[in-house]
Protein backbone atom coordinates (compact mmCIF):
# COMPACT_ATOMS: atom_id res chain seq x y z
CA UNK A 1 0.00 0.00 0.00
CA UNK A 2 3.13 2.12 0.81
CA UNK A 3 5.03 1.67 -2.50
CA UNK A 4 6.44 5.15 -2.57
CA UNK A 5 8.33 4.06 0.20
CA UNK A 6 10.09 1.47 -1.36
CA UNK A 7 10.95 2.88 -4.48
CA UNK A 8 12.43 5.96 -2.50
CA UNK A 9 14.23 3.61 -0.22
CA UNK A 10 15.39 1.94 -3.48
CA UNK A 11 16.58 4.92 -5.52
CA UNK A 12 18.72 6.23 -1.97
CA UNK A 13 20.41 2.64 -1.63
CA UNK A 14 21.14 2.76 -5.61
CA UNK A 15 22.35 6.49 -5.19
CA UNK A 16 25.21 5.42 -2.79
CA UNK A 17 23.62 6.92 0.35
CA UNK A 18 24.59 4.20 3.01
CA UNK A 19 24.96 5.77 6.10
CA UNK A 20 24.12 9.34 5.33
CA UNK A 21 21.33 9.38 7.98
CA UNK A 22 23.70 9.48 10.72
CA UNK A 23 24.56 13.03 10.11
CA UNK A 24 20.63 14.01 11.32
CA UNK A 25 20.25 16.13 14.70
CA UNK A 26 18.29 15.28 17.50
CA UNK A 27 17.14 17.84 20.19
CA UNK A 28 14.38 18.06 22.84
CA UNK A 29 12.55 20.11 25.19
CA UNK A 30 11.29 18.77 28.36
CA UNK A 31 8.83 20.33 30.59
CA UNK A 32 8.55 19.60 34.33
CA UNK A 33 6.20 21.08 36.70
CA UNK A 34 8.27 21.96 40.16
CA UNK A 35 5.89 20.77 42.94
CA UNK A 36 5.60 20.50 46.97
CA UNK A 37 6.26 16.99 48.23
CA UNK A 38 2.27 16.85 48.87
CA UNK A 39 1.34 17.01 45.19
CA UNK A 40 0.74 21.04 44.74
CA UNK A 41 2.12 23.46 42.64
CA UNK A 42 4.52 25.42 43.39
CA UNK A 43 4.56 28.89 44.89
CA UNK A 44 8.31 29.87 44.72
CA UNK A 45 10.27 31.86 42.08
CA UNK A 46 11.93 30.64 39.58
CA UNK A 47 15.11 29.28 41.80
CA UNK A 48 18.01 31.91 41.19
CA UNK A 49 20.66 29.11 41.13
CA UNK A 50 19.10 27.62 37.96
CA UNK A 51 19.77 30.88 36.23
CA UNK A 52 17.50 33.22 34.10
CA UNK A 53 14.28 31.68 32.63
CA UNK A 54 14.49 34.49 30.32
CA UNK A 55 18.33 33.56 28.69
CA UNK A 56 19.52 30.20 29.83
CA UNK A 57 20.54 28.34 26.86
CA UNK A 58 18.84 24.60 28.64
CA UNK A 59 17.22 25.67 31.84
CA UNK A 60 13.85 28.33 31.60
CA UNK A 61 10.39 27.91 32.25
CA UNK A 62 7.06 27.59 29.54
CA UNK A 63 4.04 29.04 30.84
CA UNK A 64 4.33 28.88 34.53
CA UNK A 65 6.66 30.26 36.88
CA UNK A 66 6.87 26.44 38.22
CA UNK A 67 6.85 24.93 34.75
CA UNK A 68 10.55 24.22 34.14
CA UNK A 69 11.55 23.65 30.32
CA UNK A 70 14.68 22.43 29.91
CA UNK A 71 16.24 22.00 26.42
CA UNK A 72 18.90 20.34 24.48
CA UNK A 73 21.47 21.03 22.27
CA UNK A 74 21.29 19.06 18.96
CA UNK A 75 23.02 15.62 18.64
CA UNK A 76 24.02 13.92 16.11
CA UNK A 77 23.60 10.28 18.77
CA UNK A 78 20.10 9.87 20.40
CA UNK A 79 22.01 9.01 23.21
CA UNK A 80 23.96 11.35 23.76
CA UNK A 81 21.03 14.18 23.85
CA UNK A 82 19.10 11.61 25.94
CA UNK A 83 22.17 11.96 28.57
CA UNK A 84 22.09 15.63 28.09
CA UNK A 85 19.05 15.80 29.53
CA UNK A 86 19.09 13.40 32.52
CA UNK A 87 22.37 15.99 33.29
CA UNK A 88 20.07 18.79 33.34
CA UNK A 89 17.65 16.75 35.47
CA UNK A 90 20.28 15.40 37.80
CA UNK A 91 21.76 19.22 38.33
CA UNK A 92 18.18 20.89 38.78
CA UNK A 93 17.57 18.01 41.80
CA UNK A 94 20.64 18.98 43.18
CA UNK A 95 19.32 23.03 43.19
CA UNK A 96 15.99 22.35 44.82
CA UNK A 97 15.49 22.39 48.06
CA UNK A 98 12.28 20.43 49.24
CA UNK A 99 9.89 19.79 46.11
CA UNK A 100 9.87 17.42 43.18
CA UNK A 101 9.46 17.57 39.68
CA UNK A 102 6.36 16.10 38.83
CA UNK A 103 6.20 12.95 36.56
CA UNK A 104 3.42 13.11 34.68
CA UNK A 105 1.86 15.43 31.78
CA UNK A 106 -1.14 16.17 33.90
CA UNK A 107 -1.32 18.51 36.34
CA UNK A 108 -1.20 18.15 40.29
CA UNK A 109 -3.94 19.18 42.75
CA UNK A 110 -4.72 22.80 41.58
CA UNK A 111 -6.46 25.00 44.27
CA UNK A 112 -8.26 26.99 41.12
CA UNK A 113 -6.72 29.30 38.21
CA UNK A 114 -5.01 31.59 40.56
CA UNK A 115 -3.00 28.78 42.43
CA UNK A 116 -1.17 28.60 38.70
CA UNK A 117 1.83 31.69 39.05
CA UNK A 118 2.13 32.87 35.70
CA UNK A 119 5.91 32.95 34.41
CA UNK A 120 8.24 36.21 34.96
CA UNK A 121 11.23 36.91 32.89
CA UNK A 122 12.15 40.29 34.12
CA UNK A 123 11.78 44.00 33.36
CA UNK A 124 12.88 43.87 29.87
CA UNK A 125 10.68 44.44 27.12
CA UNK A 126 11.46 41.06 25.31
CA UNK A 127 10.62 39.91 29.04
CA UNK A 128 7.47 41.49 29.25
CA UNK A 129 6.11 40.34 25.85
CA UNK A 130 6.79 36.49 26.81
CA UNK A 131 4.84 37.47 30.59
CA UNK A 132 2.16 39.76 28.70
CA UNK A 133 1.26 36.72 26.25
CA UNK A 134 1.15 34.40 28.89
CA UNK A 135 -1.62 36.90 30.64
CA UNK A 136 -3.43 36.12 27.45
CA UNK A 137 -3.31 33.02 27.38
CA UNK A 138 -5.00 33.27 30.85
CA UNK A 139 -7.36 35.03 29.99
CA UNK A 140 -8.66 33.17 26.46
CA UNK A 141 -8.03 29.74 27.67
CA UNK A 142 -7.49 29.58 31.75
CA UNK A 143 -4.29 28.32 33.40
CA UNK A 144 -4.87 24.72 34.10
CA UNK A 145 -4.62 23.92 30.45
CA UNK A 146 -1.62 25.60 30.18
CA UNK A 147 0.12 23.83 33.37
CA UNK A 148 0.31 20.36 31.19
CA UNK A 149 3.58 19.15 30.53
CA UNK A 150 5.10 17.92 27.44
CA UNK A 151 7.98 16.92 25.43
CA UNK A 152 9.00 18.17 22.24
CA UNK A 153 11.40 16.35 19.64
CA UNK A 154 13.51 18.27 17.19
CA UNK A 155 14.66 16.93 14.24
CA UNK A 156 16.59 17.47 10.83
CA UNK A 157 18.32 15.40 8.38
CA UNK A 158 21.74 16.06 7.19
CA UNK A 159 22.19 18.05 4.32
CA UNK A 160 24.08 15.02 2.63
CA UNK A 161 20.68 13.40 3.28
CA UNK A 162 18.84 15.47 1.75
CA UNK A 163 20.71 16.44 -1.43
CA UNK A 164 21.01 12.79 -1.56
CA UNK A 165 17.17 12.54 -1.65
CA UNK A 166 17.01 15.32 -4.13
CA UNK A 167 19.04 13.40 -6.54
CA UNK A 168 17.39 10.08 -6.17
CA UNK A 169 14.25 11.63 -7.36
CA UNK A 170 15.58 14.08 -9.79
CA UNK A 171 14.50 17.37 -8.47
CA UNK A 172 16.62 19.69 -9.90
CA UNK A 173 15.24 22.63 -7.83
CA UNK A 174 16.87 25.02 -6.04
CA UNK A 175 17.88 23.23 -2.56
CA UNK A 176 16.17 25.31 0.21
CA UNK A 177 12.76 25.04 -2.22
CA UNK A 178 13.06 21.05 -1.92
CA UNK A 179 14.45 21.01 1.31
CA UNK A 180 11.00 22.95 2.89
CA UNK A 181 8.76 20.76 0.20
CA UNK A 182 10.54 17.78 1.47
CA UNK A 183 9.64 18.60 5.16
CA UNK A 184 5.86 19.74 4.29
CA UNK A 185 5.60 15.92 2.70
CA UNK A 186 6.70 14.61 5.95
CA UNK A 187 4.81 16.78 8.25
CA UNK A 188 1.64 16.12 5.91
CA UNK A 189 2.17 12.33 6.75
CA UNK A 190 3.26 12.99 10.36
CA UNK A 191 -0.34 14.48 10.52
CA UNK A 192 -1.88 11.06 8.67
CA UNK A 193 0.04 8.81 10.87
CA UNK A 194 0.95 10.72 14.02
CA UNK A 195 -1.76 8.80 15.89
CA UNK A 196 0.79 5.92 16.31
CA UNK A 197 2.70 8.05 18.61
CA UNK A 198 -0.31 8.71 21.73
CA UNK A 199 -1.46 5.35 20.89
CA UNK A 200 1.97 4.22 21.27
CA UNK A 201 2.97 6.13 24.12
CA UNK A 202 0.48 8.51 25.81
CA UNK A 203 0.76 8.69 29.36
CA UNK A 204 -2.47 10.57 30.29
CA UNK A 205 -5.28 8.50 30.69
CA UNK A 206 -6.49 9.98 34.59
CA UNK A 207 -6.37 13.45 35.52
CA UNK A 208 -6.91 14.85 39.18
CA UNK A 209 -10.18 15.95 39.84
CA UNK A 210 -9.01 19.74 40.57
CA UNK A 211 -8.40 19.79 36.91
CA UNK A 212 -11.10 19.77 35.92
CA UNK A 213 -12.78 22.80 37.85
CA UNK A 214 -15.95 21.90 38.25
CA UNK A 215 -16.45 21.09 34.70
CA UNK A 216 -19.12 17.73 33.16
CA UNK A 217 -15.76 16.85 31.30
CA UNK A 218 -17.47 13.71 30.58
CA UNK A 219 -14.60 11.40 31.76
CA UNK A 220 -15.60 8.04 34.09
CA UNK A 221 -14.92 8.26 38.02
CA UNK A 222 -11.62 6.34 39.22
CA UNK A 223 -11.99 7.19 42.72
CA UNK A 224 -13.48 10.34 44.49
CA UNK A 225 -10.04 11.93 43.38
CA UNK A 226 -9.58 10.77 39.91
CA UNK A 227 -11.07 11.14 36.44
CA UNK A 228 -10.07 8.69 33.73
CA UNK A 229 -10.45 6.72 29.78
CA UNK A 230 -10.90 2.98 30.65
CA UNK A 231 -9.33 3.09 26.68
CA UNK A 232 -7.42 6.44 27.39
CA UNK A 233 -3.98 6.90 26.39
CA UNK A 234 -3.39 10.77 25.95
CA UNK A 235 -6.08 13.33 27.87
CA UNK A 236 -3.10 15.68 27.01
CA UNK A 237 -3.94 15.72 23.65
CA UNK A 238 -7.29 15.05 23.99
CA UNK A 239 -10.29 18.09 23.91
CA UNK A 240 -9.28 19.08 27.33
CA UNK A 241 -5.67 19.45 26.75
CA UNK A 242 -4.16 21.43 23.67
CA UNK A 243 -6.41 20.32 21.22
CA UNK A 244 -9.03 23.04 22.39
CA UNK A 245 -12.48 23.84 21.26
CA UNK A 246 -11.51 27.84 20.80
CA UNK A 247 -9.12 27.14 18.44
CA UNK A 248 -11.11 23.83 16.42
CA UNK A 249 -11.73 26.68 13.37
CA UNK A 250 -8.77 27.68 12.45
CA UNK A 251 -7.79 26.35 9.14
CA UNK A 252 -4.26 26.49 9.17
CA UNK A 253 -2.37 24.80 5.31
CA UNK A 254 0.20 22.58 5.38
CA UNK A 255 0.35 21.85 2.33
CA UNK A 256 3.34 24.14 1.31
CA UNK A 257 5.47 26.64 3.02
CA UNK A 258 3.52 29.89 1.46
CA UNK A 259 0.22 28.20 2.19
CA UNK A 260 1.14 27.97 5.76
CA UNK A 261 2.70 30.88 6.51
CA UNK A 262 -0.25 32.26 5.03
CA UNK A 263 -2.67 30.98 6.81
CA UNK A 264 -1.04 31.28 9.99
CA UNK A 265 0.15 35.10 9.42
CA UNK A 266 -4.17 35.92 8.74
CA UNK A 267 -4.81 34.30 12.75
CA UNK A 268 -1.83 36.63 13.66
CA UNK A 269 -3.66 39.73 11.97
CA UNK A 270 -7.24 39.17 11.94
CA UNK A 271 -9.35 40.65 14.65
CA UNK A 272 -11.46 38.72 17.35
CA UNK A 273 -14.62 40.04 18.46
CA UNK A 274 -14.42 37.91 21.55
CA UNK A 275 -10.88 38.15 22.64
CA UNK A 276 -11.27 42.17 21.61
CA UNK A 277 -13.92 42.79 24.97
CA UNK A 278 -11.25 41.12 26.92
CA UNK A 279 -9.14 44.27 26.14
CA UNK A 280 -5.92 44.78 25.89
CA UNK A 281 -4.88 47.11 28.24
CA UNK A 282 -7.44 47.24 31.21
CA UNK A 283 -7.09 50.23 34.05
CA UNK A 284 -3.37 50.30 32.86
CA UNK A 285 -2.74 46.96 33.27
CA UNK A 286 -1.49 44.31 30.37
CA UNK A 287 -4.02 41.70 29.25
CA UNK A 288 -2.82 40.59 26.55
CA UNK A 289 -0.56 41.54 23.75
CA UNK A 290 -2.95 42.26 20.86
CA UNK A 291 -6.95 40.83 20.28
CA UNK A 292 -6.24 38.95 17.24
CA UNK A 293 -7.36 35.28 16.73
CA UNK A 294 -3.52 34.29 17.58
CA UNK A 295 -1.52 36.52 19.46
CA UNK A 296 1.61 35.41 17.88
CA UNK A 297 2.81 32.12 16.07
CA UNK A 298 3.09 29.76 19.22
CA UNK A 299 -0.11 30.27 20.44
CA UNK A 300 -1.45 28.18 17.72
CA UNK A 301 -1.10 24.38 18.95
CA UNK A 302 -0.25 21.93 16.56
CA UNK A 303 1.55 18.24 17.61
CA UNK A 304 3.81 18.99 14.21
CA UNK A 305 5.78 22.30 13.43
CA UNK A 306 7.85 23.12 10.51
CA UNK A 307 10.40 25.53 12.23
CA UNK A 308 14.00 27.64 10.99
CA UNK A 309 15.99 29.25 13.62
CA UNK A 310 15.27 32.50 14.58
CA UNK A 311 17.62 35.68 14.79
CA UNK A 312 17.32 37.95 17.70
CA UNK A 313 13.72 39.37 17.70
CA UNK A 314 12.20 37.77 14.50
CA UNK A 315 9.02 36.36 13.93
CA UNK A 316 8.98 32.51 13.43
CA UNK A 317 7.23 32.72 10.12
CA UNK A 318 9.41 35.85 9.01
CA UNK A 319 12.43 33.47 9.70
CA UNK A 320 10.35 30.55 7.52
CA UNK A 321 10.29 32.58 4.27
CA UNK A 322 13.61 33.37 4.70
CA UNK A 323 15.79 30.42 5.53
CA UNK A 324 13.03 27.52 4.72
CA UNK A 325 12.17 24.71 6.95
CA UNK A 326 15.56 23.63 8.49
CA UNK A 327 13.94 21.11 11.12
CA UNK A 328 10.34 19.75 12.50
CA UNK A 329 9.19 19.99 16.03
CA UNK A 330 6.89 16.43 17.14
CA UNK A 331 5.00 18.07 20.26
CA UNK A 332 2.64 14.36 21.01
CA UNK A 333 4.79 13.16 23.21
CA UNK A 334 3.74 12.87 26.89
CA UNK A 335 6.15 12.36 29.61
CA UNK A 336 6.87 8.75 30.11
CA UNK A 337 6.61 8.42 33.79
CA UNK A 338 8.24 4.66 33.84
CA UNK A 339 11.30 6.30 32.08
CA UNK A 340 13.65 8.54 34.65
CA UNK A 341 13.84 11.90 32.19
CA UNK A 342 10.27 11.29 31.13
CA UNK A 343 11.27 9.27 27.69
CA UNK A 344 13.70 6.27 27.02
CA UNK A 345 15.94 5.98 23.74
CA UNK A 346 13.34 3.41 22.02
CA UNK A 347 11.05 6.12 21.86
CA UNK A 348 13.79 8.27 20.28
CA UNK A 349 14.38 5.45 17.82
CA UNK A 350 10.59 4.62 17.04
CA UNK A 351 9.93 8.34 16.08
CA UNK A 352 13.05 8.40 13.87
CA UNK A 353 11.58 5.62 11.85
CA UNK A 354 8.30 7.12 11.72
CA UNK A 355 9.89 10.36 10.26
CA UNK A 356 11.31 8.88 7.93
CA UNK A 357 8.69 6.60 6.54
CA UNK A 358 6.57 10.03 6.43
CA UNK A 359 9.28 11.84 4.63
CA UNK A 360 9.73 9.40 1.81
CA UNK A 361 6.21 7.92 1.38
CA UNK A 362 4.30 10.00 -1.27
CA UNK A 363 2.03 12.44 0.85
CA UNK A 364 -0.28 14.39 -1.49
CA UNK A 365 -2.20 18.00 -0.03
CA UNK A 366 -4.89 17.45 2.62
CA UNK A 367 -8.27 18.35 1.44
CA UNK A 368 -10.69 20.39 4.12
CA UNK A 369 -12.48 16.95 4.54
CA UNK A 370 -9.44 14.70 5.24
CA UNK A 371 -8.16 17.12 7.41
CA UNK A 372 -11.83 16.87 9.48
CA UNK A 373 -10.77 13.28 9.96
CA UNK A 374 -7.16 14.14 10.86
CA UNK A 375 -8.36 15.68 13.38
CA UNK A 376 -11.31 13.62 14.74
CA UNK A 377 -8.68 10.84 14.94
CA UNK A 378 -6.24 12.47 17.29
CA UNK A 379 -9.56 12.69 19.22
CA UNK A 380 -10.24 9.39 19.36
CA UNK A 381 -7.03 8.02 19.95
CA UNK A 382 -6.50 10.35 22.76
CA UNK A 383 -9.87 9.40 24.80
CA UNK A 384 -9.90 5.92 23.67
CA UNK A 385 -7.11 4.25 21.69
CA UNK A 386 -6.70 1.17 23.52
CA UNK A 387 -10.54 0.27 22.98
CA UNK A 388 -10.41 -3.17 20.54
CA UNK A 389 -13.21 -1.99 18.63
CA UNK A 390 -11.28 1.52 17.85
CA UNK A 391 -11.23 2.30 14.38
CA UNK A 392 -9.67 5.48 12.30
CA UNK A 393 -10.20 7.58 8.99
CA UNK A 394 -8.27 7.21 6.52
CA UNK A 395 -8.42 9.51 3.47
CA UNK A 396 -12.02 11.03 2.39
CA UNK A 397 -14.10 8.44 3.02
CA UNK A 398 -12.58 5.26 4.67
CA UNK A 399 -12.92 3.90 7.88
CA UNK A 400 -10.25 1.22 9.05
CA UNK A 401 -10.13 -0.50 12.26
CA UNK A 402 -7.00 0.71 14.65
CA UNK A 403 -5.15 -1.87 15.05
CA UNK A 404 -5.22 -3.05 11.11
CA UNK A 405 -4.02 -0.25 10.05
CA UNK A 406 -1.23 0.16 12.79
CA UNK A 407 0.03 -3.42 11.38
CA UNK A 408 -0.05 -2.24 7.82
CA UNK A 409 2.29 0.95 9.07
CA UNK A 410 4.84 -1.39 11.08
CA UNK A 411 4.97 -3.75 8.11
CA UNK A 412 6.38 -0.42 5.84
CA UNK A 413 7.80 0.49 8.81
CA UNK A 414 10.68 -2.27 8.55
CA UNK A 415 12.37 -0.50 5.37
CA UNK A 416 12.92 3.07 7.01
CA UNK A 417 14.04 0.92 10.09
CA UNK A 418 16.85 -1.03 8.27
CA UNK A 419 18.35 2.08 6.50
CA UNK A 420 18.52 3.64 9.98
CA UNK A 421 20.48 0.31 10.92
CA UNK A 422 23.08 0.67 8.37
CA UNK A 423 26.30 1.81 9.70
CA UNK A 424 25.22 1.14 13.53
CA UNK A 425 25.89 -2.31 15.73
CA UNK A 426 22.88 -4.60 17.07
CA UNK A 427 20.15 -3.11 14.50
CA UNK A 428 18.31 -0.83 17.34
CA UNK A 429 16.19 0.37 14.95
CA UNK A 430 14.71 -2.64 14.00
CA UNK A 431 14.97 -4.01 17.84
CA UNK A 432 12.75 -1.27 18.99
CA UNK A 433 10.22 -1.61 15.66
CA UNK A 434 9.69 -5.58 17.09
CA UNK A 435 9.40 -4.41 20.78
CA UNK A 436 6.66 -1.68 19.73
CA UNK A 437 4.82 -3.90 17.50
CA UNK A 438 4.23 -6.21 20.13
CA UNK A 439 2.17 -3.16 22.15
CA UNK A 440 -0.21 -3.37 18.49
CA UNK A 441 -1.14 -6.95 19.48
CA UNK A 442 -1.33 -6.46 23.44
CA UNK A 443 -1.67 -2.53 24.40
CA UNK A 444 -1.21 -3.36 27.81
CA UNK A 445 2.31 -2.71 27.42
CA UNK A 446 2.21 0.82 26.96
CA UNK A 447 2.11 3.14 29.12
CA UNK A 448 -1.14 4.45 29.58
CA UNK A 449 -2.52 1.03 30.27
CA UNK A 450 0.83 0.33 32.56
CA UNK A 451 -0.30 3.67 34.73
CA UNK A 452 -3.59 2.61 35.17
CA UNK A 453 -2.98 -1.23 36.43
CA UNK A 454 -0.57 0.23 38.87
CA UNK A 455 -3.11 2.52 40.08
CA UNK A 456 -5.22 -0.59 40.50
CA UNK A 457 -2.97 -2.98 41.79
CA UNK A 458 -1.48 -0.16 44.79
CA UNK A 459 -5.06 1.11 45.35
CA UNK A 460 -3.64 4.50 43.97
CA UNK A 461 -5.37 7.83 42.70
CA UNK A 462 -3.85 9.74 40.27
CA UNK A 463 -2.13 12.33 42.74
CA UNK A 464 -0.93 9.02 44.90
CA UNK A 465 0.55 7.32 41.52
CA UNK A 466 2.57 10.27 40.40
CA UNK A 467 4.30 11.40 43.88
CA UNK A 468 5.39 8.00 44.29
CA UNK A 469 6.92 7.76 40.98
CA UNK A 470 8.11 11.14 41.53
CA UNK A 471 9.68 10.30 44.86
CA UNK A 472 11.40 7.45 43.07
CA UNK A 473 12.68 9.54 40.22
CA UNK A 474 13.75 12.07 42.89
CA UNK A 475 15.84 9.39 44.37
CA UNK A 476 17.13 8.61 40.95
CA UNK A 477 19.14 11.06 40.07
CA UNK A 478 20.30 12.62 43.57
CA UNK A 479 21.56 9.12 44.88
CA UNK A 480 24.89 9.72 42.02
CA UNK A 481 27.44 12.83 43.14
CA UNK A 482 26.80 14.89 40.22
CA UNK A 483 29.90 15.13 37.91
CA UNK A 484 31.89 18.21 39.06
CA UNK A 485 32.66 19.02 35.11
CA UNK A 486 29.08 18.97 34.44
CA UNK A 487 28.19 20.73 37.58
CA UNK A 488 30.57 23.38 36.75
CA UNK A 489 29.39 23.81 33.36
CA UNK A 490 25.69 24.54 34.48
CA UNK A 491 27.14 26.92 37.20
CA UNK A 492 28.57 29.29 34.99
CA UNK A 493 25.66 28.86 32.32
CA UNK A 494 23.11 29.93 34.91
CA UNK A 495 25.55 33.19 35.85
CA UNK A 496 26.13 33.94 32.64
CA UNK A 497 22.72 33.74 32.11
CA UNK A 498 22.11 36.06 34.67
CA UNK A 499 24.42 38.39 33.65
CA UNK A 500 23.42 38.38 30.12
CA UNK A 501 19.23 39.12 31.52
CA UNK A 502 20.70 42.57 32.97
CA UNK A 503 22.75 43.39 29.59
CA UNK A 504 19.25 43.02 28.19
CA UNK A 505 17.42 45.71 30.38
CA UNK A 506 19.85 47.72 30.57
CA UNK A 507 19.94 48.24 26.82
CA UNK A 508 16.00 49.06 26.13
CA UNK A 509 15.71 52.18 24.55
CA UNK A 510 11.78 52.58 23.77
CA UNK A 511 9.20 52.13 26.25
CA UNK A 512 6.76 48.59 25.70
CA UNK A 513 3.94 49.80 23.22
CA UNK A 514 6.74 50.80 20.74
CA UNK A 515 8.29 47.87 21.09
CA UNK A 516 5.63 45.61 20.48
CA UNK A 517 4.54 47.73 17.47
CA UNK A 518 7.77 47.34 16.18
CA UNK A 519 7.87 43.86 16.55
CA UNK A 520 4.66 43.74 15.00
CA UNK A 521 5.76 45.63 12.12
CA UNK A 522 8.20 43.18 10.47
CA UNK A 523 7.51 41.84 7.46
CA UNK A 524 8.78 39.63 4.27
Amino acid sequence: MYRSTEQRLSGLLGNGSKGLLLGSLKGLEKESLRVSREGHISQTEHPRSLGSALTHPWITTDYSEALLEFITPPFQDTAETLDFLKQIHSYVYHQLDDELLWVASMPCIIGGGESIPIARYGSSNVGRMKHVYRRGLDWRYGRPMQAIAGIHFNYSYSRDFLQALQAAEGDDRPEQLFRSDAYFRLIRNFQRFGWLIPFLFGASPAICRSFAQGQELGFQEFDRHTLYEPYGTSLRMSDIGYKNKAQAGLNISYNDLDSYVASLSRAISTPDAEYRRIGTVVDGEWRQLNTNILQIENEYYSFVRPKAVARSGEKPTLALRRAGVEYVEIRALDLNPFAPAGLNEEQLIFLEILLLFCLLEDSPRISPREQAGINANQGLVARNGRDPAMSLYRGERERVRLRAWASELFQTLQGPAELLDQLRPGEPYQQALRRFRACVDDPGCTPSARMLQEMRDNGENFVDFALRVSRAQEHYFRAEALDPAVEQRFREAAEQSLREQQEIEAADNVDFQAYLDRYFAQSA
